[in-house]
């Protein structure tokens, strides 16, 4: 038996008649008899009685109904939740450190007022461990800063981001442009974990300038960091965004080194076989309007990447 005996079985039960049915279910009225009779025959029972030219379901039929009625509603729940599965499902977005500070409650706010019953769980971690967590299908999509590093993730930069150098306001580099890179080789360093964009960059950079540079400090946390570097600890190098507020309380300050430039990219990451639902997508529409009021004239920190005109690929066709 399928469902279409079930819901026909419903429909003739509610109206009392064949012809009503059939027209409830826009089904001619031979269709509607030929389902009820192969439904008598399929279970051996007799489901309604005919007596005056009127219809009296049997106990039998009583019996069937109420399983009828529960597999037909369900059915319809399934159809309604997977319809709208974008509304009232699940997103899991991630975020590395300095995007999940400084953009992602907004935009998680924004697509809330867009969905207001779609669960929305976000995990924020080092670049490292947010690539992973895609790969491995634990995030449906995220956003993070520096490189991606895995060939099964799909890409789309969306802001551009820039790091800098930071020291103590009374540090001898304190406001200094174009410090020479071999200056920095007696420095103290204040950096970020393994894994991290930061770190990752800065790394680079060393190896690119021959700069043998051992951290006096690693930490997960950038306030940790900014806070020794306040103190006068070291220097460090670090997203402007998360140390802007330092900057313009002057309890940090800023330094540019001769031939490094900082500029990077955030970008969003979704494994090449997974599909974006279209709470997802809209998710990264969001960062379309991601807005910023620079501190000062002319600050860079916070620059639209200059985007394509093109939808985001859904499949591994995407190059």
């Amino acid at each position: 038996m399928t469902l279409r005996h079930m819901k026909i079985f419903v429909a003739v039960c509610r109206t009392g008649s064949i012809t009503a049915a059939g027209k409830r279910l826009f089904l001619s009225q031979p269709s509607v008899s030929q389902a009820i009779s192969e439904l008598e025959q399929n279970y051996g029972v007799k489901l309604f009685d005919r007596i005056s030219r009127r219809l009296h379901i049997t106990e039998a039929g009583t019996q069937l109904l109420q399983y009828a009625e529960h597999i037909v509603q369900l059915f319809d729940e399934m159809e309604q939740g997977i319809k709208n599965w974008d509304s009232v499902g699940k997103l899991r977005i991630g975020a590395s450190i300095t995007v999940g500070s400084c953009y992602l409650p907004d935009i998680v706010k924004q697509l809330m007022q867009k969905y207001p019953e779609l669960q929305i769980s976000a995990t924020v971690d080092n670049s490292d461990a947010i690539e992973k967590a895609v790969t491995e299908n634990g995030l449906d999509v995220a956003v993070i800063e520096g490189a991606v590093h895995n060939p099964y993730l799909l890409q789309k930069p969306l802001l551009d981001d820039r790091l800098t150098f930071l020291c103590s306001v009374s540090h001898p580099l304190a406001g200094r442009q174009n410090v020479p890179v071999s200056r920095l080789q007696k420095e103290v360093f204040l950096l970020r974990e393994k894994g991290s964009a930061s770190r990752e960059r800065f790394d680079e950079l060393a190896l690119a300038n021959g700069l043998e540079a051992a951290p006096a400090w690693q930490s997960v946390s950038n306030h940790a960091i900014l806070r020794a570097v306040q103190a006068g600890l070291g220097i460090s190098i670090l997203p402007y965004l998360l140390a802007e507020e330092y900057v313009q309380r002057e309890e940090i300050a800023l330094f540019t080194v001769q031939g490094i430039t900082l500029q990077r990219k955030i970008t969003a990451i979704w494994h090449k076989n997974k599909y974006l639902t279209q709470s997802a997508r809209d998710f990264l529409a969001l960062w379309n309007t991601a807005a910023y009021t620079p501190a000062a004239p002319g600050d860079p920190c916070r620059l639209p990447y200059e985007r394509e005109k093109e939808t985001v690929p859904n499949h591994s066709s995407a190059e």
